[in-house]
């Protein structure tokens, strides 16, 4: 799988950009999101990947930010959600209106994306709403800068079916204790299956 992309900006237009790694040209798709962040063509670009699998290709798509990947990680993951209406979604709302729609259960504000109707929304609230929580990061101060090996583990746990709560407790317990992914990862998963062996004695205990 790939997970990021380093390269030349060769070509950029509103949905997609080519990135030039070691001579080879990757076409990614992006949200408009991305798009407007992106510098000038030939500059160094770092683009964070989520690699999609089907039967018939492999597609990549590109994001700036760890917020927007994990927010389109997220809404596909909702049934009757594909990559290309997650993108149509990041197009047509900033996370800092996503996000709150989301937790609000604002149906009104998802259908204002061309393509998400009723049903759509209501699943996207449904599924997604507890979840949100774990990409609700502002620059308030609540909490210091995430380096990306954290902010991938939280979102590798999240996608494994994690609380986000729980996940976000977990890597503020664990972070700057190690400085690869597998071993963050470990340690997170360490912290998380013991919370879970607790919960279970207390509650045989209680019987």
């Amino acid at each position: 799988m790939i997970g990021q992309l380093r390269g030349a900006l060769i070509d950029k237009r509103p949905n997609q950009v080519v990135l030039d790694v070691g001579g080879v040209g990757y076409q990614v798709q992006v949200p408009l999101s991305t798009f407007a962040g992106l510098g000038a063509l030939r500059s160094e670009t770092v683009l964070l990947i989520h690699t999609h699998v089907r039967e018939d290709q492999i597609a990549l798509y590109g994001f700036l930010t760890t917020r927007e990947k994990q927010c389109f990680e997220l809404l596909i993951s909702v049934s009757g959600v594909g990559p290309s209406v997650a993108l149509k979604i990041l197009s047509g709302l900033s996370l800092d209106e996503l996000i709150p729609a989301v937790r609000k259960g604002d149906i009104a504000q998802l259908r204002r994306v061309p393509g998400v109707g009723q049903k759509t929304a209501e699943r996207i609230i449904l599924e997604l709403r507890d979840k949100a929580a774990a990409v609700d990061i502002t620059d308030s101060g609540k909490a210091p800068p995430r380096s990306q090996v954290e902010s991938d583990v939280s979102s590798a746990l999240v996608n494994l079916g994690y609380e986000p709560r729980s996940v976000e407790r977990t890597i503020e317990q664990v972070r700057g204790q190690n400085a690869t992914f597998d071993a963050l990862l470990r340690a997170a998963l360490q912290k998380l299956g013991g919370t879970a062996l607790e919960k279970g004695a207390r509650a045989a205990r209680a019987e």
